[in-house]
């Protein structure tokens, strides 16, 4: 028999004894002469109301007492599992229910602390703006947006006006924005959602830089461009230099003496010598359309910036170089980053050396927050903010003799460590080249 009919069975004897007592009572009440049984029944009346009672209260002291425990959390009640009349039930009940509290409570914490690192360790940045407080809700919200004090939107003006608008309206969607992002601009991807804070209208925002997807995708369809542009030339250009050069054998065959044979022939000679140089010019530029295999591995910034240091002044003696380098290390492939970097060291001492009469450069690497930035500065007549694209395109320059694949190359090596190539002034006067990894 369960808790339900041992304390029903326990409540109707106590309640019948009481009946009996009372009734013991009033018999004695009207019997004469009989004042010590009066006493007696009124004593025993009054312990089995007593005994009633008690055993009524005990069972709402217990439940109170658990329902305290739950409305305070308190998990780690305990209730006796003694006495009779289903009291020893009654609290192996309440102490399996506490139990079984206790665990769903661990359970919800557990899956708590899941969620929240998740959110915390999750690459993309989330901000979240409640009651007009912006707040970082993650490690790389507080890694991107570390360079401003406050929690209002209009603090977080200095990563762009338009940004901070956006903090401060409510409504939902997303956008591409221009973020001003570890020293540079950066296209970034904005996602906007309202959502239901305890009764209170909180937005979550998502911001996501995508500057470095996009140069790869524009890097890759560069790459793919020329491909297939060599290739048909290649194509094309393959039968009109073997005709030239069969044209050319066959008329030098031929007697000379009629002068329209000799400049026939002659044509057919600088044809065949032109098609020939073609071939040479788009076989040098395939190099472009292979992208650079990254193998990584960490070294010293001090050799490697002196080992180019060395290498340039055996080629530039005439330029002055300076050299500023941080005591840290490089995480990249060398072998690349050491062609990207002489490729900017060459186009700084051409530059210079055709513009200034005291051509100088400065190499400068330094660390950037969780990376290495490597910049090259010059004297020479600099970059115009309007071709500051156009310098990376493939075959375009703005020397007569440059082919216009150095800085395309630099730019893919760049692109394919995670990295950035960015051209700006230099306060030399001339153009400085900015490689952030």
């Amino acid at each position: 028999m369960g808790f339900d009919g041992r304390f029903t069975l326990g409540l109707v004897f106590r309640v019948a004894l009481l009946m009996l007592a009372l009734m013991a009572v009033v018999w004695a009440f009207r019997t004469p002469s009989m004042m010590m049984v009066r006493l007696v029944t009124v004593g025993i009346a009054v312990l089995a109301a007593m005994t009633l009672w008690y055993h009524v209260e005990r069972t709402n002291i217990e439940l109170a007492r658990f329902l305290e425990a739950v409305r305070i959390g308190d998990f780690a009640a305990h209730f006796p599992e003694q006495g009779g009349a289903g009291f020893r039930a009654l609290g192996a009940a309440l102490n399996d229910t506490i139990r079984r509290l206790r665990d769903q409570r661990g359970q919800t914490d557990a899956e708590l602390r899941y969620l929240e690192a998740l959110i915390d360790d999750m690459p993309v940045a989330l901000l979240t703006v409640d009651a007009g407080r912006v707040e970082p809700g993650n490690k790389a919200a507080r890694r991107l947006f570390a360079r401003h004090q406050g929690v209002r939107p209009a603090d977080y003006a200095t990563y762009g006006a338009t940004f901070a608008a956006r903090l401060d309206a409510t409504r939902d969607g997303e956008e591409m924005l221009i973020l001003n992002l570890d020293g540079r601009a950066k296209r970034t991807l904005v996602r906007q959602a309202t959502l239901n804070r305890l009764g209170r209208r909180t937005s979550a925002i998502i911001v996501q830089p995508v500057q470095e997807t996009l140069d790869a995708v524009e890097m890759a369809a560069q790459t793919d461009i020329v491909r297939v542009l060599t290739h048909e030339i290649l194509n094309s250009l393959t039968p009109v230099m073997s005709l030239a050069q069969t044209t050319a054998a066959l008329l030098g065959e031929v007697d000379a003496s009629d002068p329209r044979i000799a400049d026939a022939h002659a044509a057919a000679g600088a044809l065949a010598r032109r098609t020939e140089g073609l071939r040479h010019f788009i076989d040098s530029y395939r190099a472009v359309a292979r992208e650079p295999r990254v193998l990584r591995q960490r070294f010293a910034a001090r050799a490697f910036a002196d080992e180019h240091e060395r290498l340039f002044r055996a080629e530039w003696p005439a330029v002055a170089l300076t050299v500023v380098c941080a005591e840290t290390s490089i995480d990249g492939d060398r072998a690349l980053l050491s062609q990207l970097l002489l490729n900017l060291l060459r186009n700084a001492a051409q530059a210079a050396s055709a513009h200034a009469a005291t051509p100088i450069v400065h190499l400068a690497i330094a660390r950037t927050g969780d990376g290495v930035g490597i910049a090259v500065e010059d004297n020479g007549p600099g970059v115009p903010a309007k071709l500051r694209q156009e310098v990376f395109l493939p075959f375009f320059t703005t020397r007569a003799e440059g082919t216009g694949v150095g800085l395309n190359l630099a730019r893919q090596i760049a692109v394919a460590h995670g990295g950035t190539l960015e051209v700006s002034d230099s306060a030399l006067g001339g153009a400085a080249f900015r490689l952030l990894l």
